[in-house]
């Protein structure tokens, strides 16, 4: 996947949902001053998407490059992408035809096209959006500003392409810049690549394969955040799980993580099923800071078609991981993705994944319907060959189980006290806040003097499928 595993929209940062777009572009101190050019991002993809253009934004920031607060107030627009699915492919093609019009209407403007989708589609970009200046791939974002300033020099209409992968490169070093973030929350990215090769998945051919960041590096960040007033770092990987730099293994890194003054809740996403070691396990039972919450993607109940996946694991051996994780974190939330209509999946493979779901009964699920991905090894010797109105149908219905199973589960808080970290003022209304609990569950609290960054003990009055509410909300 683009990112670790998740859903493919446009986001704006901190959390797996539709939003509006975000505007970022600078360091904090350089966001609002200076006269260098305008920049404003759009990101499609999951928290790894959203990552990368933090880090982008940073280093345009250190460039001398400024946030811009609308698109038309724009002298570059940044558009980083995700290949995972074929409709957020299709809506950065309509997107960037959309954009090609300003470009038009507003002399010198720059149009660039970054991340998974300037890897995976180069020559296909410049057919369908033959307006666009600068197309750059996941290991080249560290030369994006000269290629954004080479365009904004030249008088001659043509794209700057920079999409080598590199072994190497992990951008230690980089500040990133959350300025579109909440400021309580943040991503953090201690690895990049994936070695897993699944045969649906496109990620291995756009961002290369798996390298861990030095851990000094990451601790040096997650410091950093601290200082910023970050209460909450999510650790990212395209499989987070496998992270090894040298001899340090993924769950040391949690430890040492876990020992950042100011750092209060550590999440990390997405580990791989086969790479989740007992060591991990351990750390995460045992260090209060990690939060008793893991996304954990299943892709399928079936183990037939796990193995046409090549996901290295079974139905059963997924059941029992998950066993023995709530066996070691009693109140351990999860999250999972389901891949619905794969190659060769029968209604009685349909039929195992629902069982698996009510069987796992997970906190809540992102869902898609399987679409062929170029240069996967699905797409060249697996026919996908379930209809679309089938894989249409199934989906409603893992859906709706979903729903149910969601709704459910939310409703086992009511009553209780869940202590929640303030994220932000709730769309509601000004008097009241959302946050989180350890659980990742959305809460609305009351205002009453609280604050984003702030901590709170609140009781549980009422649930839906996808929020509690607070008492006195």
């Amino acid at each position: 996947m683009g990112g670790p595993e998740g859903p493919d929209k446009l986001i704006s940062l901190g959390k797996r949902t539709t939003a509006p777009s975000g505007a970022l572009a600078g360091t904090a101190a350089q966001a609002n001053q200076g006269t260098g050019p305008r920049v404003f991002f759009e990101t499609y993809g999951c928290q790894m998407n959203v990552a990368d253009s933090n880090m982008l934004s940073g280093l345009l920031g250190d460039e001398g490059f400024r946030k811009a607060e609308s698109l038309q107030d724009a002298d570059v627009i940044v558009i980083n992408t995700c290949a995972v699915r074929e409709k957020a492919e299709e809506r950065v093609y309509s997107r960037a035809k959309e954009l090609a019009a300003l470009k038009r209407q507003k002399k010198g403007l720059v149009l660039a096209i970054t991340g998974c989708m300037a890897e995976h589609l180069k020559e296909k970009l410049l057919e369908r959006a033959p307006e666009v200046d600068v197309i750059a791939g996941p290991d080249a974002y560290r030369r994006v500003p000269a290629l954004i300033e080479e365009a904004r020099q030249s008088e001659v209409q043509e794209a700057r392409i920079d999409t080598k992968l590199d072994k190497a490169e992990t951008y230690e070093g980089v500040e990133p810049d959350d300025a579109n973030g909440d400021g309580v929350s943040t991503f953090l990215s201690i690895q990049r690549g994936c070695d897993k090769f699944c045969t649906f998945c496109v990620v291995p051919y756009t961002r290369g394969r798996e390298r861990g960041v030095a851990p000094r590096e990451v601790l040096r960040q997650a410091r950093s955040f601290a200082e910023k007033g970050y209460k909450e770092i999510v650790l990212l990987g395209q499989t987070v799980n496998s992270y090894r730099y040298e001899d340090v293994s993924f769950a040391q890194l949690l430890k040492a993580v876990a020992t950042v003054d100011g750092i209060e809740r550590i999440r990390f996403t997405s580990p791989y099923p086969v790479s989740f070691t007992s060591d991990v396990i351990e750390v995460m039972a045992t260090e209060d800071k990690i939060c008793n919450f893991i996304h954990l993607p299943v892709q399928s109940g079936s183990t037939s078609v796990l193995e046409r996946m090549r996901r290295g694991y079974t139905a059963d051996d997924f059941v029992a991981l998950v066993q023995e994780l709530r066996t070691a974190i009693p109140e351990l939330a999860m999250s999972t993705d389901i891949l619905s209509g794969f190659s060769g999946e029968s209604d009685a493979d349909h039929k195992l994944t629902l069982d698996l779901m009510r069987e796992v009964r997970f906190d809540s699920a992102f869902m898609f319907s399987y679409s062929e991905r170029e240069l996967t090894v699905a797409a060249r010797k697996l026919p996908d060959d379930v209809a679309p109105e089938i894989k249409k149908s199934r989906l409603t219905e893992i859906i709706k189980l979903q729903g149910e199973i969601s709704r459910e589960k939310y409703a086992q808080s009511v009553g209780k006290t869940e202590r929640v970290l303030i994220h932000s003022v709730s769309k509601r209304s000004e008097e009241q806040l959302k946050g989180r609990t350890d659980g990742f569950k959305s809460v609305i609290v009351p205002k009453a003097g609280r604050k984003p960054g702030d901590f709170c003990e609140v009781k549980i009055a009422r649930s839906t499928m996808a929020t509690l509410f607070a008492e006195g909300v």
